[in-house]
């Protein structure tokens, strides 16, 4: 009688363990219900092609979830994600040609720039359901004001990181990097319009002046810089070299410097009193996207609550998913560097500009770059003009003498002939 007790337990627990039911409770992420949307999307077999910025998704490190790996268990697609590294390199890729990119994530000047240029395609919201979790705030934004063509996927202010043990008193402008007692020492955004929107903070211009001097007289500035600390322009590389302790100061964004400080807590950061860019991320299908189903599931996809949760808690940056937001059990939950009260700084955004302040701007930072426009440089080509004007001058005097030694020939020769 025991054995048979024991048999019809054993067969009872077999049956609870195999049961869908019981499979299906046991999904580590999501519910019986998300699971059943997903699968019954129809993407099965189909790829969505991805071009995120680097470090901009949760990928299975420090204990988060692999959000691809995810997408593509509860889908059945397959994703090719690939990286940018800015707007400008992003821009240049679609409008090269010969890609296919179902989801991209610019920032909000490319965005509008995009929508000026119709190279995006209106979503469909109802294939977007996670919508609704996305703070009012961040709907029918500036560069989206009817809400067609964006979600937006993560918001930030561009911030000055400093090592409290390099600098000597806290900082509260951007001046300080200008000051040459920290020359070889300071980070530089490695991308014109955050480097160009700091030098027209310092000089209190407008970041979009369709004003070409404007433009000119920041890459001066800049100029200024290059000469004063010889900065080294970065943009990733930023993390293992303020980690390390080398670098008194860099410019980057506010959930990047919460991500520092876990490696090297001896780093501060201020918000310029000058001010700062807000930026706003947000996921867009351009029109080139291959398949825009896939697309919108991997938008709806990427706002779930709990994979909203670990991209923020890998990224760093301020989520405008109200159920990361709200979430006191958020890493950044209280940041006074991620979730600021903006009211109290001076901000800025960035609009798409004129092409040929486009073209101006590209111009100019490559000659600040290259140190064309610095004293230096300056100098060099004052002495190339001086060298050149002296040996201009000797060719000058010589045939002048020559002509006169010629003309004195001539009358001589003429007198010899009448006598």
């Amino acid at each position: 009688m025991k054995r048979f007790i024991s048999l019809l337990c054993s067969l009872l627990l077999i049956a609870a363990i195999c049961s869908p039911a019981a499979a299906l409770a046991k999904d580590k992420y999501f519910t019986d219900e998300q699971i059943e949307y997903y699968k019954n999307l129809g993407i099965q077999g189909t790829t969505v092609n991805v071009y995120n910025w680097g470090e901009y998704i949760a990928d299975g490190s420090d204990g988060l979830m692999d959000v691809v790996t995810e997408f593509e268990r509860l889908t059945g697609a397959k994703v090719n994600y690939s990286n940018f590294e800015s707007n400008e390199n992003m821009y240049s890729k679609l409008v090269g040609g010969g890609v296919s990119y179902d989801v991209i994530t610019p920032s909000d000047y490319m965005i509008e720039r995009l929508i000026d240029e119709k190279m995006l395609l209106e979503l469909d919201y109802g294939n977007i359901p996670n919508i609704k979790y996305i703070d009012e705030k961040y709907k029918n934004l500036f560069f989206d004001p009817e809400q067609k063509y964006t979600v937006c996927f993560n918001t930030g202010l561009t911030v000055l990181i400093y090592n409290k043990k390099l600098v000597k008193e806290t900082p509260d402008s951007w001046s300080v990097l200008w000051d040459e007692q920290y020359k070889n020492e300071v980070l530089m955004f490695n991308n014109s319009r955050d480097a160009f929107a700091i030098a027209q903070a310092m000089l209190d211009k407008d970041v979009n002046t369709a004003n070409e001097s404007d433009w000119v007289e920041a890459a001066e500035l800049l100029a200024k810089q290059k000469d004063a600390v010889n900065p080294v322009y970065v943009m990733d590389e930023v993390f293992n070299l303020m980690e390390s302790g080398e670098y008194a100061f860099a410019t980057y964004y506010s959930g990047d410097y919460e991500l520092m400080i876990e490696n090297n807590p001896d780093l501060g950061f201020c918000f310029p009193k000058e001010g700062v860019n807000e930026f706003f991320d947000a996921f867009c299908i351009p029109k080139c996207a291959q398949n825009k189903k896939g697309a919108e599931a991997f938008i709806n996809f990427m706002h779930e609550p709990q994979v909203a949760f670990d991209n923020a808690e890998y990224i760093y940056y301020a989520s405008p998913n109200v159920t990361v937001s709200e979430n006191e059990e958020s890493s950044l939950y209280g940041s006074e560097a991620v979730y600021p009260d903006t009211q109290s700084i001076k901000t800025n955004w960035f609009h798409t500009l004129p092409q040929n302040i486009l073209e101006l701007q590209n111009t100019l930072w490559s000659q600040v770059k290259g140190g064309k426009l610095s004293a230096d440089s300056k100098k060099e080509e004052r002495k190339i003009y001086i060298i050149s004007a002296i040996i201009a001058a000797g060719v000058v005097i010589i045939l002048i003498f020559s002509f006169i030694n010629r003309r004195k020939k001539n009358k001589e020769q003429d007198l010899s002939d009448l006598y």
